[in-house]
């Protein structure tokens, strides 16, 4: 199906060494991208890169905050004048869990810069280059807290609704311009940030009760959303934030 093909195409996945970035990066290494891994652990970014390029994939690393607009601006740039990027994933992403009323100020902006600023900064900074070749696909990760809350993660629930709106302004912006902008929001997947969740047999039970499917998602379970919405099949999708979530915001 040459409309979900990804061949010759270049993807930068910020957060990749790990979790669903890597998952992700794999997934449109299937479906032929050339891959752009980013985090700020050189080792464990040569690592999942060189675990990649075991299978065959074809991967480039960038090492670079994605927290800091200058070192992304430089980053994006140097690779741009070698080579090009076609396909941005904005993944990279904390949490940080406590009550609302305890929740430290510096906590809170933290959280807020690494998922919230670095889309914007990473986002600007590729879509710059984007634009002048009148193409590009912008994905960015939020969450099914994009929708709902829970107790004790009030900032990140903030941090992923922000995400949604921010995802909606870059397609009212760029569209135009050739640009499709768009979001996944993952449910409950086993992951290295839902660590202490998962090892909860409480929550875990709760979490098969709540969701229509009965179980925490896997992460290659999110790779088909990735590779649809950065190929030529999502074509006229754009300021989208599909839910990749077992069912669980369609329910009460």
């Amino acid at each position: 199906m040459p409309n979900f093909d990804l061949t010759g195409r270049v993807a930068l996945v910020t957060g990749s060494s790990k979790g669903i970035g890597f998952s992700l990066s794999k997934g449109l290494a299937k479906a032929g991208a050339r891959l752009v891994m980013n985090g700020r652990d050189e080792d464990d970014l040569e690592a999942a890169a060189g675990t990649l390029r075991a299978t065959g994939a074809q991967v480039d690393t960038l090492s670079f905050d994605v927290t800091d607009p200058a070192a992304v601006r430089e980053a994006v740039n140097d690779y741009e004048r070698v080579g090009q990027i076609d396909i941005l994933i904005n993944n990279a992403g904390m949490q940080h869990r406590g009550p609302l009323e305890d929740f430290e100020t510096d906590a809170f902006d933290h959280l807020m810069r690494t998922n919230v600023n670095s889309a914007f900064y990473v986002g600007q900074a590729v879509a710059k280059h984007m634009i002048l070749r009148g193409q590009g696909k912008i994905i960015n990760i939020a969450s099914v807290q994009t929708a709902l809350a829970r107790p004790g993660i009030a900032p990140y629930t903030a941090s992923k609704g922000a995400i949604a709106n921010l995802t909606k302004g870059m397609a009212t912006d760029w569209a135009r311009l050739g640009l499709n902008c768009n979001a996944i929001a993952p449910g409950y997947f086993d992951t290295p940030l839902n660590a202490a969740l998962v090892a909860d047999p409480e929550f875990s039970a709760w979490l098969e009760k709540r969701t229509p499917q009965g179980r925490w998602g896997n992460v290659e379970e999110l790779q088909g959303a990735a590779v649809f919405l950065a190929s030529d099949a999502a074509s006229f999708v754009n300021g989208h934030t599909l839910y990749v979530d077992g069912g669980i915001t369609a329910s009460l």
